[in-house]
C-alpha cells in the first residue's frame, strides 16, 4: 500500500525581487549552505545582464528560463524484460527545475571566469535562444520524438 503525497511547500520569494523563482535559483547555485554567498553570485549575475543588455534582469531571467524550459522527457519504463524509452510531457514546475540545474551547471562547467559572469553568460544565451541549456533542451525533444513509438507504454 502508498503512502500518502507529500504536501507541496511554496518556496520563499527571494529578498530582491520577491519572486519564488528566483529564490528557488539561489537555492540551487547554493554550495555547502552557504545561502548569502548564493545571493551574491546570482544578484551580481542579474547586474551583469542589466550591463549587457540594458534590460530588467529578472525579465531577461523568466524568458531564458522559458527558453530553456523542456516540454518532453524520456523515463525509462522497464516491460517484459526489455526497457522502453517512454515520453512524457514534463510539468511545469519540474520543468523550470530542470532548467534551472540546466543553467547552473553548465555555467559551472565553464572554466576561467568568475562564476557571476559564467551564469551570465549562461542566462543571456539562453536568453537569445542559444548555448548549453537550449541545446539540451532540444536533444531531450529529439529524443522524445525518436522514442514516439512507445508512448502507449505510459503509465
Amino acid at each position: 500500500m502508498r503512502r500518502r503525497q507529500a504536501t507541496k511547500r511554496e518556496p520563499k520569494g527571494d529578498p530582491k525581487f520577491n519572486s519564488p523563482v528566483i529564490g528557488h535559483f539561489i537555492n540551487i547555485v547554493m554550495v555547502k549552505g552557504k545561502k548569502s554567498i548564493a545571493q551574491g553570485i546570482v544578484y551580481d549575475s542579474f547586474d551583469v545582464i542589466k550591463e549587457k543588455l540594458k534590460d530588467d534582469p529578472a525579465k531577461i531571467f523568466f524568458a531564458a528560463l522559458d527558453n530553456a524550459r523542456p516540454r518532453l522527457e524520456v523515463r525509462p519504463r522497464r516491460i517484459g524484460g526489455a526497457t522502453y524509452q517512454v515520453p512524457q510531457e514534463v510539468t511545469k514546475d519540474r520543468g523550470i527545475s530542470i532548467a534551472l540545474r540546466w543553467i547552473r551547471d553548465f555555467a559551472r562547467a565553464k572554466k576561467g571566469k568568475a562564476m557571476k559572469i559564467k551564469l551570465a553568460d549562461e542566462i543571456v544565451s539562453a536568453f537569445k535562444n542559444e548555448g548549453s541549456a537550449v541545446k539540451k533542451k532540444e536533444d531531450t525533444h529529439k529524443m522524445a520524438e525518436a522514442n514516439r513509438a512507445f508512448a502507449h507504454f505510459k503509465w
